[in-house]
C-alpha cells in the first residue's frame, strides 16, 4: 500500500513568513518516512471544511515546483486541478515542465471543479456542471494529444488549438500519470474508465459500490479494469492514532485500493503528520 501526503493546510505554527523552510522540511521528512507521493490542492482559498477561507493557501503548480526541488523520489501532482482554472494547453505545458525538471515525477490530477464561491470571488468562469464535464473531457484529450507525437489541430466544442506542439516532451512515457478525481457514478467514473491511469475516491464514500460502478463502465467501454489504479483520500486529526490509520488502511486495502492520500485537519505542526503516517506505514508495508 502506497501512502501519499496530501498537503491541504498550510496554516502552521511557524507562520506565513517561514512557509518556505517549513514546507521544504515537511516534504523531505515525508520522503524520509517512506511516503511515496506528495500532492497539493488546486485551490486559492482554504476550504471551509478544513478552516477559514482566509487561511494560507499556495498556488498549486508554483508549490509543486518548489516541492520538486526539495524531494528526490516522490510522485507529485495536484489532488485535483479544477478544469476551469487554466487553459488546457497551459495546463499540459505546466505539467510537462515539472515532469522534465523533476526527472519524470510529475502527474496530472484533474476534475470538473466544484468550488463556486471561490471561483466567483476571484473571477473564474463557473459554467454549469454539464459544461464543466464537457470541458474536462476535452482538456484530458488535449493533454494526451500534447503528450503524444501529434501536432495536429484540436477542434472541440470549447477549445480550438491550431497546433499541439509540446517541446520538450514529458519524460514520463507514454504520458505523465493521469488521475481523475471524484466519485460521480454517471460521468466522473466513466471518464476514469475511458482515459485515466487512476481514480481517487473519498474514503468516506461507499467505496465498494464506487468500484463496482467503475468496473461496469470498464466493461461497457472494453477497458481492462485492472489497468486503473484505485486510490482513496482520507484524513487525520490531532486525535488520530497509528492504530486508527492502520485500521483504515486495512479496510481500504481489502476493498481493492492500492494507495491512500492522507490529509491533515487541525494539525498545525506538520512533523506530527509525518510521524503519524510514518508510524502506520511501517506497520502496513
Amino acid at each position: 500500500m502506497d501512502y501519499g501526503l496530501h498537503i491541504a493546510d498550510f496554516t502552521w505554527k511557524s507562520g506565513p513568513a517561514q512557509l518556505g523552510p517549513a514546507l521544504a522540511k515537511h516534504v523531505r521528512g515525508a520522503e524520509d518516512a517512506g511516503i511515496q507521493r506528495i500532492t497539493v490542492m488546486d485551490h486559492f482559498w482554504q476550504l471551509r471544511m478544513i478552516g477559514p477561507e482566509s487561511n494560507e493557501m499556495l498556488e498549486a503548480y508554483a508549490a509543486l515546483g518548489f516541492i520538486a526541488a526539495h524531494t528526490q523520489k516522490a510522485l507529485l501532482h495536484t489532488l485535483v486541478t479544477g478544469v476551469i482554472y487554466r487553459e488546457p494547453a497551459l495546463l499540459a505545458k505546466a505539467v510537462t515542465t515539472l515532469d522534465v525538471l523533476s526527472g519524470g515525477r510529475m502527474g496530472l490530477g484533474i476534475g470538473a471543479a466544484w468550488n463556486e464561491w471561490e471561483s466567483r470571488g476571484l473571477g473564474f468562469d463557473f459554467p454549469p456542471i454539464a459544461e464543466r464535464f464537457e470541458q474536462l473531457e476535452e482538456t484530458i484529450r488535449i493533454c494526451l494529444q500534447m503528450w503524444s507525437d501529434s501536432e495536429e489541430p484540436f477542434e472541440g466544442a470549447h477549445y480550438h488549438l491550431e497546433r499541439t506542439l509540446n517541446s520538450p516532451q514529458s519524460i514520463s512515457r507514454p504520458h505523465p500519470y493521469l488521475m481523475i478525481g471524484g466519485g460521480g457514478e454517471r460521468k466522473t467514473l466513466r471518464l476514469v474508465a475511458k482515459y485515466a491511469d487512476a481514480c481517487n475516491i473519498s474514503a468516506a464514500a461507499d467505496v465498494v459500490a464506487k468500484l463496482d460502478v467503475l468496473r461496469r463502465h470498464c466493461d461497457e467501454l472494453g477497458r481492462d479494469e485492472a489497468e486503473i489504479e484505485k486510490t482513496a483520500m482520507a484524513h487525520v486529526t490531532q486525535e488520530s492514532t497509528v492504530d486508527d490509520v492502520v485500521r483504515e488502511t486495512e479496510r481500504l486495502r481489502d476493498a481493492g485500493f492500492t494507495a491512500i492520500y492522507w490529509f491533515a485537519v487541525g494539525m498545525p505542526e506538520p512533523s506530527a503528520v509525518v510521524d503519524l503516517l510514518g508510524g502506520a506505514l511501517a506497520r502496513v508495508s
